[in-house]
């Protein structure tokens, strides 16, 4: 492994554990809001919104660090990899959109019911 590959490892290593620390912090914080505003005014419920605000910054910074489900992090690298994914499907001759094979569905020879039964 090379120090460059060492580093890289070392810094995405810190960046989770700094959104670990930010999505405890969120937990607590909105636990607290929701009990300030609980105890001093449980007429108007205002706790909601800093907690949707950390909720957005969340959020992004979760997306940011491991990207969108069945896409994985959107970064500097993140159109090389697609372009080599794209360039391989070409040239492995695959058809353009993958969909879902599906084998055809058996037809019953016969009814579950008797004409003579439907009103």
């Amino acid at each position: 492994m090379s120090d460059y590959e060492y580093q890289a490892a070392r810094s995405r290593v810190q960046e989770k554990k700094r959104f670990y620390r930010r999505l405890g912090s969120f937990a607590a914080l909105s636990v607290f809001f929701f009990l300030l505003n609980l105890f001093t005014s449980a007429g108007s419920w205002w706790f909601m919104w800093p907690i949707l605000g950390m909720g957005i910054g969340i959020t992004v910074k979760y997306f940011k660090l491991f990207g969108f489900p069945g896409v994985g992090p959107v970064d500097e690298d993140w159109e090389d990899r697609e372009m080599d994914k794209e360039i391989r499907r070409l040239e492995s001759g695959r058809p353009k959109e993958e969909g879902l094979e599906l084998p055809d569905l058996e037809r019953p020879g016969r009814k579950n019911w008797d004409e003579d039964e439907l009103v």
